[in-house]
Order: structure tokens, then C-alpha cells, then sequence
């Protein structure tokens, strides 16, 4: 798997990463330095391929870099953070 780097668009609120099948993101809102993130999407002939670890990854750490703390209400979210413990001290 050849994976771009996550790039985060702040006008719309999320994390995106090109694929193969398109844009993958990671929409979020921000109160302060939280930061929820509510919705990934993958393009769905890439799921279930690592794509969606590597975007959320990557979400994860530029979170980190900002400062962020993280609410994580999307499922995918919340599994990668429960299964890594080096992103487990971000959680609100």
C-alpha cells in the first residue's frame, strides 16, 4: 500500500488523505483545544486495507502536534485509540 501524507484542511474541518479511489477524511469540530472527531470515510473499494489506520494515524498525530486534546465519537476512532496506547494520553 502506497499511502499520501494526511493533510489537514482547517476551512472545512477535517483530515484528508488521497488513495487510489479518492479522498479520504476525517471530519471534526473544535471547542478550545478539543478536538471530537466524528466522522472517517474511506473510499469504500479501499476499506478494510489499512487506509482508514493510516488516516486516522496521521489525524492523531497532527492533533498531537497542535496541542489537541481528542474526543474520538467515530467508532474507527475510538478502536485504533483503545488498541494503541501511544495515542491513548490525547483523550480528553
Amino acid at each position: 500500500m502506497n499511502t499520501k501524507p494526511v493533510r489537514h484542511n482547517p476551512e472545512q474541518n477535517r483530515f484528508e488523505m488521497e488513495t487510489p479511489a479518492g479522498l479520504a477524511v476525517a471530519d471534526y469540530r473544535l471547542e478550545g483545544n478539543v478536538m471530537t472527531i466524528y466522522h472517517t470515510e474511506v473510499p469504500v473499494p479501499l476499506r478494510a486495507r489499512g487506509y482508514g489506520y493510516h488516516l486516522v494515524r496521521g489525524t492523531l498525530e497532527e492533533g498531537r502536534r497542535l496541542n489537541h486534546k481528542l474526543v474520538p465519537q467515530c467508532w474507527f476512532v475510538r478502536q485504533v485509540i483503545e488498541r494503541r496506547p501511544e495515542f491513548q494520553d490525547l483523550l480528553a
